[in-house]
C-alpha cells in the first residue's frame, strides 16, 4: 500500500512539473520542428500594438529574439522582466525583441509589466512559418545574418539569453 502511494506521489508531482514548468519541454528535441536552427528566419509585417508596422527586416544586421507570447500566460509574464533587462542592456549594441502577442493585449498590461521593446499582434501567416506555434512561450533567437541560432520552447531564462546572446553579439553579419 506504501508503495502504491509513493507510485502515485511520483506520478503527480512528475505530471504538475510538466504543467508548471514549461521550460522543461527546452530539453526535448523536437524532431522536424520548423524552423529550426540555421534556417534563415521567415520575414513578417506585422501590425505594432503601437499603431505602426513591426518588420523583421527593420532590424537586419542586429540579433533579434522573436518572441511568441500571450498576456494570460503565467510563463510568459515571467519572461517579460527580464527579457526587459536584457533588451535595455544590449539594445545599444546590436540587440532587439520584438514580442508577438497571441492574445489581444489590454495597453495597460503593457504598461504595467513596463514593456519598451517593439511589439506586434501575430496573425495566422507568422504563426504557420514559424512552424505553427502550439505552445508559448516560443522564443527564436536570430543572428544578424537572418539565420535562427535557437529555438526554445518554454521559458528563456535570462542567464541562458545572456549567454547565446553573449555569443551571437560576436559573430559578424
Amino acid at each position: 500500500m506504501r508503495l502504491k502511494k509513493s507510485v502515485i506521489w511520483l506520478v503527480v508531482v512528475l505530471v504538475a512539473g510538466i504543467y508548471f514548468f514549461p521550460s522543461i519541454k527546452n530539453r526535448i528535441a523536437f524532431a522536424g520542428s520548423k524552423p529550426a536552427a540555421n534556417w534563415m528566419a521567415p520575414a513578417f509585417s506585422l501590425e505594432g500594438l503601437n499603431g505602426q508596422n513591426v518588420r523583421l527586416s527593420d532590424f537586419k544586421g542586429r540579433v533579434v529574439l522573436v518572441n511568441f507570447w500571450a498576456s494570460w500566460c503565467p510563463p510568459c509574464r515571467m519572461e517579460i522582466p527580464e527579457f526587459e533587462k536584457v533588451y535595455k542592456a544590449y539594445m545599444n549594441k546590436g540587440f532587439t525583441i520584438i514580442g508577438i502577442a497571441t492574445d489581444n493585449v489590454p495597453p495597460l498590461f503593457i504598461k504595467q509589466m513596463g514593456m519598451t521593446y517593439p511589439l506586434a499582434m501575430a496573425d495566422d501567416q507568422v504563426i504557420s512559418n514559424y512552424g505553427n506555434i502550439s505552445g508559448i512561450p516560443t522564443s527564436f533567437l536570430i543572428g544578424r545574418d537572418g539565420r535562427i541560432i535557437k529555438k526554445v520552447m518554454g521559458i528563456y531564462f535570462g542567464r541562458d539569453l545572456r549567454r547565446d546572446l553573449a555569443s551571437a553579439l560576436k559573430k559578424t553579419a
